[in-house]
C-alpha cells in the first residue's frame, strides 16, 4: 500500500472501505485517515500532539457529555434512595395532606365573592352549589382544641344523608335538599362535598383534596309521609347548624334528628277524616252546592278516607288507595240523581275530587323540572300521572254504571257561581284550612295558611269573574300571589315554604274541570272529555308555575339578594 498524503484520498481508496490493523472493523468512505511511524491506521479525530490529555488517560473509554451535564465544580444533589419514578397523577414528595392549604388557586384567580350571613341559609347554599368547587368559598374553620381532628367524615355523610332522606320524603324539592345537605356538610368542615338528589336516591361526596380519595355515601329513600310538622322541625335543625354562633356536636345533632323521627302526628287520625270531609264540603260550595251537598260531599271524602285506610293497612299500592277513595263521592252523587233528589250530583263529585287531587306532588314536581333537575321532575310528574289515573278510574267505573241505571248526568252544567262571592271566600278559607291539617302543619301556620288561600281566591275571582280575564290565566295569577306569600312568611319563620303554599292553592284545583272530563268520556264523547282533561292540565301546570314564579320574584327583591348571586346554569338557545 502506498503512502497518501493527508488530506487526500486515491481514485481506488475513495470507493473502498479501509481495514484496519486489526482486521475487524471497517471505516466509512470520507474519513481521512493517516499512518504513523509504526504503520499504525490513525484518524483526523485523533488527539493532535500537545494537547491535554481528558481525566482518565487516552486508554479510558470515552464519556459522552451533553449541555445539561452539572459544571465542574458545582456539587450533585444528593440521592434519595427511595424515591421512585412516577407520573403526572401522583402525590407530589413534598405535599403534606395534614399541613395542606384548605383550597387552591384556580388558573383565573380566585373570585370575590360575598354571602351575607343576614340571608337565609337556603340562598347562601344554593348559591354555592350553583358555583363550580373551586369557586366556592372555603368555610372558616372552627376552633377546636390542640389534637382534635373534629368528628369522622363518615358520620357527617351519614347525618347529611339522614336530614335529606327527611326532607325528600316530606316532598321538599330537589334543590332544597342538596341546599340542606351541603349547608349540613360545611357546618362541619366539609367544604369539597358534592350532594345529588333525585327521586328515590341521596348520595353525597366529600373530597378532601385534588390528590386525595373522595369518600362516597348514599341512601335510598323508600317510604314518603306527608308531614309538614316534621320537615319545619328539620329546617330548624338545620338552620341551627349552619349558623356559627350556635356549635351543635355531631351527637346532638343526632339526638334532635331522633327526636323528630320519634314525634307523633300532631292530629290523630279522626281529625285527618273530619278534614278530609269538611274539605270536600267546601269544595262542593266553592262550585255552587248548598247545604244538603255540602253534607253529601263531606260523607262521600270520609268514606272514602276510611277505605283508603284500610286499603293502606293491607300494603296496597297508593294507587288503589286513590282508586278505591274516589268511588264514594261518586257513588253518592249518582244515587242522588237516580233517587231524584233535587241536588247539584256533579257538585258532590267535584267536592270529593278536590280531596284526592295531588296537588302537593304536582307542585314539588313542576318546581324540580324548572329549577334544571329532569330527572327527579320526571319522576315526581310521573307519579302524579299515575295517582290521577287512579282517581280517573275510580270514578269511571261509578259513573260508568251511573249511565246504564239511567242517571241523568249532565255534563253542561254550570259550576261556580258569581253571585255569592262572600260564601265562596268563606269556603275557600276553610278549604285551605282543611288542607293544612290533613298536610300535618304546624298549629301556628294554619291561620296564615288560611288567609293566603282566601287571598288566592280573591285574586282568582276578581280576576275570573269580574274581569272576565282566561281562567288559566287567573289561576297563574292566584298562584304567583301565593308562592309570593309564601316567600314572605317561610323567610318570616326561617322555614321551608311547602307548609305555607301547598295548602293555599287548594281552592284553584281543577276539580270542575276534571269531573267533566271524566263524565264525559262515560258518556262515549271522547272529544269532549279530551278538551276538559287538557283543560285541568292546563290548570294544575299554571298553578305550579305561578307558586314557582311567585317564590322566585320574591327572592330577586330580597335584602342583600344584589350581593348573593343566585347563579344559574349558562345555556343559551338549547346549546
Amino acid at each position: 500500500m502506498g503512502v497518501t498524503e493527508p488530506g487526500k484520498l486515491g481514485p481506488e481508496e475513495d470507493r473502498k472501505p479501509v481495514s484496519d490493523a486489526a482486521g475487524g472493523a471497517f471505516v466509512p468512505v470520507g474519513v481521512v485517515l493517516g499512518i504513523d511511524g509504526d504503520g499504525s491506521v490513525t484518524s483526523e479525530f485523533a488527539i493532535p500532539a500537545g494537547l491535554d490529555v481528558p481525566v482518565g488517560g487516552p486508554e479510558s473509554e470515552a464519556q459522552t457529555t451533553s449541555e445539561f451535564a452539572l459544571p465542574e465544580g458545582l456539587a450533585p444533589p444528593e440521592p434519595v434512595a427511595t424515591e421512585q419514578e412516577g407520573s403526572a397523577f401522583s402525590v407530589p414528595r413534598t405535599y403534606s395532606a395534614r399541613h395542606a392549604p384548605v383550597a387552591f388557586t384556580p388558573p383565573g384567580g380566585v373570585p370575590i365573592v360575598s354571602l351575607t350571613k343576614d340571608v337565609p341559609w337556603q340562598d347562601r347554599m344554593r348559591t354555592m352549589l350553583r358555583m363550580p368547587v373551586a369557586e366556592r368559598p372555603a368555610p372558616e374553620p372552627p376552633a377546636r382544641a390542640e389534637g382534635d381532628s373534629g368528628p369522622a367524615v363518615p358520620r357527617v355523610l351519614d347525618l347529611t344523608l339522614r336530614i335529606g332522606e327527611l326532607l325528600l320524603a316530606g316532598g321538599e324539592g330537589a334543590e332544597d335538599v342538596e341546599a340542606a345537605m351541603f349547608a349540613v356538610c360545611r357546618s362541619y368542615g366539609l367544604d369539597r362535598c358534592e350532594p345529588t338528589v333525585t327521586f328515590t336516591q341521596l348520595s353525597v361526596t366529600y373530597q378532601p383534596s385534588l390528590v386525595d380519595d373522595p369518600v362516597s355515601a348514599s341512601r335510598i329513600v323508600r317510604r314518603r309521609a306527608t308531614d309538614y310538622t316534621r320537615l319545619a322541625a328539620v329546617f330548624h335543625l338545620v338552620d341551627d347548624l349552619s349558623d356559627p354562633e350556635s356549635a351543635i356536636s355531631l351527637e346532638e345533632a343526632y339526638r334532635r334528628l331522633a327526636e323528630i323521627r320519634r314525634n307523633r302526628h300532631p292530629y290523630p287520625g279522626w281529625a285527618l277524616t273530619v278534614a278530609s270531609g269538611l274539605l270536600a264540603g267546601a269544595a262542593s260550595v266553592l262550585v255552587g252546592g248548598g247545604v244538603v251537598v255540602f253534607v253529601a260531599a263531606a260523607l262521600g271524602a270520609m268514606l272514602g278516607d276510611r277505605l283508603a285506610w284500610l286499603c293502606s293497612g293491607r300494603g296496597l299500592p297508593e294507587f288503589y288507595q286513590f282508586l278505591v277513595a274516589a268511588m264514594p263521592p261518586a257513588a253518592i252523587g249518582v244515587a242522588l240523581t237516580v233517587t231524584h233528589v233535587d241536588v247539584e250530583a256533579s257538585a258532590v263529585i267535584t267536592g270529593g275530587l278536590f280531596a284526592l287531587l295531588p296537588g302537593r306532588a304536582l307542585v314539588a314536581g313542576a318546581q324540580d323540572g324548572l329549577t334544571g333537575y329532569y330527572i327527579t321532575a320526571s319522576a315526581r310528574l310521573l307519579e302524579v300521572l299515575y295517582l290521577f289515573v287512579g282517581i280517573v278510574v275510580g270514578v269511571l267505573l261509578v259513573l260508568y254504571f251511573g249511565v246504564k241505571l239511567g242517571a241523568e248526568l249532565n255534563p253542561d252544567a254550570a259550576l261556580g257561581s258569581a253571585e255569592r262571592p262572600l260564601w265562596q271566600l268563606g269556603a275557600s278559607m276553610l278549604l285551605s284550612l282543611t288542607f293544612a291539617v290533613l298536610l300535618q302543619q304546624e298549629r301556628s301556620t294554619v291561620l296564615a295558611v288560611t288567609l293566603n288561600g282566601g287571598v288566592a281566591w280573591a285574586v282568582y275571582g276578581a280576576m275570573h269573574d269580574a274581569g272576565r280575564i282566561s281562567p288559566v290565566a287567573s289561576t297563574a295569577v292566584a298562584a304567583g300571589v301565593v308562592g309570593l306569600f309564601g316567600q314572605l312568611l317561610s323567610r318570616y319563620r326561617f322555614a321551608s315554604a311547602l307548609p305555607y303554599t301547598t295548602a293555599a292553592i287548594g281552592p284553584l284545583l281543577p276539580g270542575s274541570a276534571t269531573y267533566f272530563g271524566l263524565l264525559a268520556f262515560a258518556q262515549n264523547d271522547v272529544d269532549a272529555g279530551l278538551v276538559s282533561l287538557t283543560k285541568a292540565g292546563a290548570l294544575a301546570m299554571a298553578i305550579a308555575i305561578g307558586v314557582n314564579l311567585g317564590s322566585e320574584v320574591f327572592r330577586l327583591f330580597l335584602p342583600g339578594a344584589a350581593r348573593v348571586g343566585r347563579k344559574a346554569a349558562k345555556r343559551t338557545r338549547g346549546f
